[in-house]
């Protein structure tokens, strides 16, 4: 079974990791697509702190990592579950709800994020 999940994954921590293995658990091969750095922007309003090849070279060392691809559209989506034929879409609970169109191509599924832990507010704290 292929699981597959997006996101920035900017200033990697605890919380990317629980949620990029929880997701592993649900089949055989875990594929993340990687936010681009424009795409970031686009979405965030603000480049990443750290790259976009960075991030992928981080998130696809992660043992709970089968495979890497850069996300470059949120329209594209749909076209990157159908090219990496997932079985299940696997997303944190801050986008419940926004991909069950997807629901007719995969199961979706919706991780309840870590508490306290944020990407904005560790960036933040590291500013102060």
């Amino acid at each position: 079974m292929i699981v597959v999940t997006f996101g920035t994954f900017d200033v990697l921590h605890l919380g990317h990791l629980r949620i990029l293995e929880r997701a592993a658990e649900l089949g055989d091969r875990l594929v993340v697509g990687v936010s681009s750095d424009a795409l970031n922007i686009s979405k965030k309003g603000r480049a990443p702190v750290f790259p976009e090849h960075e991030r992928m070279r981080l998130v696809g060392a992660l043992r709970c990592v089968s495979e890497v691809f850069l996300e470059e559209s949120l329209e594209l989506k749909r076209n990157y579950l159908l090219r990496y034929r997932a079985d299940v879409l696997a997303m944190g609970d801050d986008w419940r709800g926004r991909f069950d169109e997807f629901s007719d191509i995969c199961r979706v599924v919706y991780f309840e994020r870590t508490p306290a832990i944020s990407t904005t507010a560790l960036i933040e704290k590291i500013r102060l």
